[in-house]
């Protein structure tokens, strides 16, 4: 089963061991310069693409989840792409932001490829498909190796998901386990996409979710969600993913989910999700609401029309 690759959208569709990474694999833009020493008063966001590659290796061991998510967003205005970075190592209720990084680019006709920097190396297949990514900062290193792909499905807003087989190497230790593979896009003429996540229950259930709308609007987001049960594969195209709990997030002067509840219109997917632990960062805004992006370790049921299936696994809340 092949690799999906996010193409442009429209306007009206809307991831230690011995590889040697060299940047002349990836096709590269002009040099990076840095946000503050680039950013224009005459872009204008208005008309920008923006586009998504997240990335989420997760391996149950005992009775929690090893996780480590990588975000990557590409945002194309008039004279400028500006590409931001991030990568986490979440592992007994400990996280770790091991890399964040955001840069500018001249304009490109590729925005979806994905470009190393810094500490972070990509390796990639004929396609600008990303097969590996690793963090290397002579002091520490992390590396995510792809393998088969167990499923991949497209969404209604043009994303692009594969599950794939794949393992992570932090000095001498290897951990096998899945990574999950988000790939969306929008405009400025189309709401942003809303919260995501990928629960695994073994090999008996993986499940992934991404809402079409953030949470805070007029209209409560509806989640496309898919999953593998078994050898079967399973689609509910509206689904509430609700708070159950929130707790107040005074640096962005917002509330956050801490807990969830999952329903389909037909009562064929049901569920219940704790947040175990959580890394939480706001950044600067107009005010007085802050942009707030949460990542959580969760935990919790789901239950299908297949039996209930205790999960494990990531939550990703972005307010904007």
């Amino acid at each position: 089963m092949a690799r999906s690759l996010l193409g442009k959208p429209s306007p009206a569709s809307p991831l230690l061991g011995l590889l040697i990474i060299a940047c002349s694999q990836v096709s590269q833009d002009p040099p990076a310069q840095t946000i503050s020493d680039s950013i224009n008063a005459e872009d204008s966001p208005s008309d920008d693409f923006r586009y998504e590659q997240n990335f989420v290796f997760a391996s149950v061991i005992g009775d929690s989840v090893f996780l480590v998510p990588w975000l990557t967003r590409t945002t194309t205005y008039t004279g400028q792409t500006v590409r931001e970075a991030r990568g986490w190592l979440a592992r007994s209720g400990t996280w770790d932001a091991f890399y964040a990084e955001e840069w500018t680019t001249p304009p490109t006709q590729n925005p979806t490829q994905m470009l190393p920097y810094g500490n972070m190396r990509l390796l990639m297949q004929e396609g600008d498909i990303v097969d590996g990514i690793i963090f290397d900062d002579s002091v520490r290193r992390l590396e995510l190796t792809f393998g088969d792909v167990v499923a991949n499905w497209n969404g209604p807003r043009g994303e692009a998901i594969d599950l794939v087989e794949g393992a992570a190497y932090i000095l001498d230790e290897q951990v096998e386990g899945l990574i999950l593979h988000l790939a969306r896009a929008s405009t400025g003429a189309t709401p942003l996409s809303g919260d995501w996540g990928l629960l695994v229950s073994g090999d008996s259930l993986q499940l992934v979710f991404a809402a079409n709308l953030e949470h805070g609007g007029e209209t409560e987001p509806l989640f496309t969600t898919w999953a593998n049960i078994g050898q079967e594969e399973r689609l509910w195209p509206e689904v509430r993913v609700g708070w159950a709990e929130v707790q107040a997030f005074p640096p962005a002067r917002r509330d956050v989910p801490v807990s969830w509840f999952i329903s389909s219109p037909d009562g064929s997917l049901e569920g219940h999700l704790e947040a175990v632990s959580a890394e939480i960062q706001t950044s600067p805004g107009p005010g007085p609401l802050l942009p707030v992006r949460a990542l959580f370790e969760v935990a919790g049921d789901i239950y299908t029309e297949e039996g209930l299936f205790p999960v494990r696994g990531l939550l990703v809340h972005e307010r904007r």
